[in-house]
């Protein structure tokens, strides 16, 4: 059954993201962080393509999103669970060399009774609370780990040191950020000081790796720059006035298509959809193109968003409906229905960024894409 709208995915412009993050972070080991079914680009879609431009480490979010991850990889490939995941998976994951975050004394308990069972060794990730409160061991718990870990050698891996910084991509955090990498350097000191060291360390997401090279470590967890996007508008201007260039080295590899579904003319005098939101002052002609709010194209967006047709913008009128929306092509001659509508990308010269959309429809970057339905076919082209 053919769908009524999909995504496609660009190998190309993939490809052209991870060779600049290589060259911008030199020798970092990077971590495609794939959390948010691949921040809505689709976990396997994704994953494939990436492992095509030489990625070989994966984080994400939960133990459902590592099965996804590790049945579309190569064996060879790492993946990293830095948040949920049940006692009951926790074998599963140690059989199969999945590392895992641990936040809390429960977690690494249950680690070691789960390696004990299956005869392998936990590989996990400390992570620090900071400043950020959210998960993470207090430093004054540091005495307890590293007596749990050396009594434990034959069950735990002490792979990694982490803590996640809340809200590099923007200034206003500067004196919280400034704290939290304080904060940080006290841990790994004493867990040094007390004869323990971790594999790896690692600090960094995209906005932060970016900000803070300081703080790089052994590895970066790069989210929304290997999808095309910055972090916030405040990053790439830092970025392009450091390398004083006004061109981002960073390609979108998403866009939105679906297509005309209707065409009707609508005669003055007369409410278009749902509702009285949008009054006909004058004979319109409109289109219908079947995507609405349940495909993530928000309410909100009502009488404010554009589509692309016909390399033109054609305005949204009326509420955006559960599946379907209606915009206004009278301007846009030999319209047809099954034309092509782009929801965002490119059409010649036009372009519906998800920058644009998201600041119409009051969503971030990262919600806006998250939002995307997981049944929505996503096409590598």
């Amino acid at each position: 059954m053919m769908k009524s709208t999909h995504i496609k995915l660009s190998k190309d412009a993939l490809k052209s993201n991870w060779d600049f993050l290589r060259e911008y972070f030199k020798d970092k080991k990077l971590s495609a962080v794939v959390k948010g079914n691949a921040y809505g680009h689709g976990i396997e879609e994704y994953v494939t393509m990436a492992e095509q431009c030489g990625v070989n480490h994966f984080s994400v979010f939960n133990a459902e999103e590592a099965l996804r991850v590790q049945q579309t990889v190569a064996e060879n490939t790492t993946i990293m669970i830095m948040g949920a995941i049940e006692d009951e998976d926790l074998a599963w994951a140690i059989e199969n060399d999945i590392q895992f975050y641990v936040f809390n004394m429960e977690r690494l308990h249950a680690a070691i009774k789960a390696a004990a069972v299956t005869g392998k060794k936990a590989l996990v990730h400390i992570e620090m609370e900071t400043g950020m409160y959210r998960m993470g061991f207090e430093q004054s718990m540091i005495p307890e780990l590293t007596d749990t870990f050396k009594n434990n050698t034959d069950t735990l891996v002490f792979q990694g040191l982490c803590m996640h910084f809340a809200g590099a991509e923007s200034i206003t955090n500067y004196f919280r950020v400034k704290k939290q990498k304080i904060n940080f350097k006290r841990a790994l000191k004493q867990f040094k000081s007390l004869g323990l060291e971790p594999n790896m360390i690692h600090t960094c997401c995209s906005a932060a790796a970016v900000r803070l090279p300081d703080m790089h470590y052994d590895m970066l967890r790069i989210g929304i720059m290997q999808y095309g996007f910055w972090p916030s508008p405040e990053i790439l201007i830092e970025y392009l006035n450091k390398y004083k260039t006004v061109q981002s080295p960073l390609r979108r590899i998403i866009s939105w298509e679906s297509k005309i579904m209707s065409l009707k003319l609508v005669p003055p005098g007369e409410f278009i959809g749902y509702g009285s939101s949008y009054f006909a002052h004058q004979e319109i002609h409109v289109a219908v193109v079947p995507v609405g709010y349940a495909h993530g194209f928000s309410r909100s967006l009502s009488n404010t968003g554009h589509v692309l047709i016909d390399k033109m913008r054609a305005p949204v009128v009326g509420t955006v409906n559960m599946n379907c929306v209606v915009v206004d092509v009278s301007n846009i001659p030999d319209v047809r229905i099954n034309d092509k509508v782009t929801l965002i990308g490119e059409q010649g010269e036009q372009e519906i960024t998800v920058a644009s959309f998201g600041e119409l429809s009051s969503q971030l970057n990262y919600e806006l894409l998250t939002r995307l339905p997981m049944d929505i076919p996503r096409l590598i082209v």
